[in-house]
């Protein structure tokens, strides 16, 4: 039974390392057979085990997790459509249009003319709201992590936590912060939640190595928009609704196309909702 869970998480880590070079490239030519190497998997096994992992396809993802990018970009950027088709990967803009209208129905001139096209749920905002923020530059950060996958609401991030104390317990490592920083690849907005992926990290002071379901990498320097809501993590949605539609156009800032991420600063087990704090991290150039 117990080789059977440690097969399992080490399958997990090959699919993130995948995974993690796909968000790393999209702008350039993702060759499969590239993929199955950095898997680790033999060609054979890759593609079945990678849809296993995924729910789908690896060439489905590929071109699904492109297609989200754009409209993410068409949604929040003013970048020109053509622009937007070779920075994720595509040769030209009339091949990004056709897999858009494949996946939501309209092209991507449409969709940015057409404000009030919902592509899956309406923006909730809120401009009574409050949030103190600033522009800051972040050093490169080393983070062990979990990779979860599904709604963002239902996951269970207090489980994935844990089990990095454990793993850093384990493995003799320096203690991290004590707070947990999470990244959000995906747009609830934009992305089906049974396919929203989470990383539940974990900054550590030094170098580790992945073992089994957790990975390590390190998140490089970059400057960021930092947000500071205090409040119920039910309400994040609209925060970060609010957030793109209102705060980022008055600060003229340019996002630059990696994932947001959230630092929570106390522990919801023994704070009220209404005092809840949370960093929210919005990558600009």
């Amino acid at each position: 039974m117990q080789q059977k869970k440690t097969t399992q998480e080490e399958y997990q880590k090959c699919v993130n390392a995948v995974v993690d070079y796909i968000n790393l490239h999209l702008g350039e030519e993702i060759d499969l057979k590239s993929l199955a190497r950095i898997s680790h998997f033999s060609p054979f096994y890759f593609h079945r085990i990678m849809k296993a992992f995924l729910g789908e396809p690896v060439g489905t993802f590929i071109v699904r997790t492109r297609t989200e990018a754009a409209a993410r970009l068409l949604r929040y950027s003013d970048m020109p459509i053509a622009d937007i088709a070779y920075r994720i990967g595509y040769s030209s803009p009339s091949s990004l249009s056709k897999v858009f209208k494949q996946f939501y129905g309209i092209s991507p001139l449409e969709y940015r003319n057409n404000k009030n096209f919902v592509i899956m749920k309406p923006a909730i905002i809120r401009p009574e709201l409050e949030l103190k923020h600033e522009i800051k530059e972040v050093p490169a950060r080393n983070v062990i992590y979990i990779r979860l996958f599904g709604d963002y609401k239902l996951n269970d991030y207090c489980s994935a936590w844990m089990r990095l104390c454990q793993f850093i317990q384990e493995e003799k490592l320096p203690m991290g912060e004590v707070m947990p920083y999470c990244i959000y690849h995906d747009d609830p907005k934009v992305t089906p939640a049974e396919k929203l992926r989470t990383d539940v990290c974990m900054v550590l002071p030094s170098f580790a190595t992945a073992k089994g379901d957790i990975g390590f990498k390190q998140l490089a320097a970059g400057r960021y928009a930092i947000f500071l809501y205090k409040g119920p993590y039910e309400h994040l949605q609209a925060v970060y609704d609010t957030i793109y539609g209102k705060y980022i156009p008055e600060m003229e800032c340019n996002l630059r196309d990696e994932s947001s991420a959230e630092r929570y600063l106390n522990n919801p087990a023994d704070t009220a909702p209404e005092e809840l704090l949370t960093e929210i991290y919005i990558p600009v150039e």
